[in-house]
């Protein structure tokens, strides 16, 4: 049975092992053959397609620590959909993108989610506002948070201390 290849390949298992043994230089063999020389494949097997891609050194997330438990910490304590809490964090975190926030906000544990709570039905133009602490592997930090509870429209801001002008410069 033949070896299958793709519509532009034009060198097979065979010829690469014959290149791989052949004494020759890879310019000659590459104007004898018709192919262009490569010098990175290690082995018969080494092509390109066999070879790990993506970046050398990965990395879960472009968040920092702070970020990443301001995120937590805002899900936790509003219970918006991802959307929301992307629309809210946004303004205090420009580069944070869907998908970065959902990869956040995976479950690190296996099991039963807990229930969601449905959140009480307020008149228009019930505004509330509340504060977290948020641990940090730099220290403590606050999330002042204020959500229209009708619209469920959402501001944050993420602060070293809580004080008095804090706050209301938060309001």
């Amino acid at each position: 049975m033949g070896q299958v290849r793709h519509g532009s390949a034009t060198t097979t298992h065979a010829v690469t092992a014959a290149i791989q043994r052949s004494q020759a230089s890879l310019a000659t063999l590459s104007q004898e053959l018709e192919i262009t020389p490569r010098r990175s494949r290690s082995g018969v097997s080494g092509r390109r397609s066999d070879l790990k891609t993506g970046p050398k050194a990965p990395h879960s997330t472009t968040l920092t620590q702070a970020e990443d438990a301001a995120v937590v910490a805002l899900r936790r304590y509003t219970l918006l959909p991802l959307d929301d809490c992307l629309y809210a964090l946004q303004p205090s975190i420009p580069h944070l993108t869907r998908s970065a926030l959902h990869r956040c906000l995976q479950p690190d544990i296996e099991g039963d989610k807990p229930k969601r709570q449905r959140f009480k039905r307020y008149p228009i133009g019930f505004f509330h506002i509340g504060i977290a602490e948020v641990q940090t592997a730099e220290g403590k930090l606050y999330l002042f948070v204020g959500i229209d509870r009708t619209s469920k429209f959402a501001v944050t801001q993420l602060v070293d201390e809580a004080d008095r002008r804090t706050a209301w410069e938060f309001l």
